[in-house]
């Protein structure tokens, strides 16, 4: 990597992209969360591996509510090349919803998502991209020859990528890989929220997107701390969970939620029909026996299954799709048109304030519904 100014001289950069295309061919989306050791060299190589590639590119950094000064360092890279733009959120909102407001802001054909700690080669983006040149929708990285610690990474992930090809049928080494390239028309599909951004190739499957995986390259950490342990094994059960309804289910949930719920109505339906049998023709007492009690039960919790079952899912569709809402809030951006900006978002940089927090923040005259993340 060739040495570069530093930052806060104010220098220009003299790489090829000073000027923005209005519709690059390639965007990089890059979630931030606590990286400020990592963004400068990173982003600096991944914008010198752009200089050599013959796509126009542009670069999404998402500061993730980070607050050991990543913003701050990001914003400093969009005033200094013009293809970096950048979205800071008001709190750290997860992965997922960096995620998705990079697709959602993106305007290359092809979108590529990669990590901002340096584990993430960028000079395989090309390797990528030739491999959807043969007609895939998703490319997904695979870390063949990964660098984490083998008890508390390596071997869970074996574990849970086996589970997650297993229950999803879209089959990958490697769903934790960040590095992957999307086709822009497939994103603009995509509804995520929760934490499914590890499930990204399988949900591009249910809409008809062809997956496949490349080897790619896989760093060790020299800088920093990573994000993620092994207490997220939990949370990827129960978000697999939603994966296999969303994969199998979507456009059928009767047949999800219908068969136990049908199953435990009509056995307590028959067992309250033989308990009315005995009471009625054979005189026997049915009101102190503990199977009516369970009878009871089986019926109420049939029908409360099938109904609360299908209207949590309607509810969390129509508030996510249909009301065009969105699992983050922005506080500011830079490097977007106005007709690109959302509503209660601060411009900076190049079409607005100075670089990093502004001291008098615009009020937001809507109330701000923060949905559990």
């Amino acid at each position: 990597m060739t040495a570069t100014t530093p930052l806060d001289n104010g220098a220009v950069s003299a790489r090829r992209g000073d000027q923005p295309d209005d519709q690059p061919e390639l965007t990089v989306v890059i979630p931030l969360y606590h990286e400020a050791e990592n963004i400068d060299p990173a982003i600096d190589e991944l914008l010198e591996t752009l200089d050599g590639m013959p796509e126009t590119a542009e670069v999404i950094i998402v500061d993730d509510g980070s607050t050991d000064g990543s913003g701050r360092l990001a914003f400093r890279w969009q005033k200094r090349d013009a293809r970096v733009r950048v979205i800071q959120f008001r709190r750290n909102f997860g992965q997922t919803a960096a995620i998705s407001a990079g697709f959602r802001h993106a305007k290359g054909r092809v979108v590529v998502v990669m990590d901002g700690d340096q584990q993430n080669d960028p000079r395989d983006i090309a390797r990528l991209l030739r491999r959807m040149d043969e007609g895939y929708d998703v490319v997904s990285g695979w870390r063949a020859n990964r660098k984490d610690k083998l008890l508390l990474r390596r071997i869970p992930s074996q574990i849970a990528n086996r589970l997650i090809s297993r229950v999803t049928g879209t089959r990958l080494h490697d769903y934790g890989c960040t590095l992957k390239a999307y086709d822009a028309e497939v994103v603009r599909h995509l509804h995520l929220y929760g934490e499914l951004h590890r499930f990204i190739p399988a949900l591009a499957a249910i809409i008809g997107a062809d997956v496949t995986e490349v080897v790619v390259n896989h760093r060790p950490r020299t800088r920093g701390a990573s994000k993620y342990g092994i207490s997220r094994t939990v949370r990827v059960l129960l978000d697999l969970m939603t994966v296999k309804f969303l994969t199998k289910y979507v456009s059928r949930p009767m047949q999800f939620f219908g068969l136990p719920g049908l199953l435990s109505f009509f056995a307590g339906l028959g067992i309250l029909v033989y308990l009315f049998v005995e009471r009625i023709f054979l005189g026997h007492g049915v009101a102190d026996r503990p199977l009516l009690t369970g009878a009871l039960l089986m019926t109420i919790l049939g029908v409360q299954f099938i109904s609360l079952g299908l209207l949590g899912e309607v509810l969390t569709r129509i508030y996510f799709e249909n009301g065009d809402r969105k699992p983050y809030v922005i506080r500011k951006t830079a490097g977007f048109d106005d007709s690109e900006q959302e509503s209660g978002a601060q411009l900076v940089g190049k079409y607005g304030a100075a670089n990093g927090r502004s001291e008098a923040e615009p009020e937001v005259t809507q109330p701000l519904r923060l949905p559990s993340t």
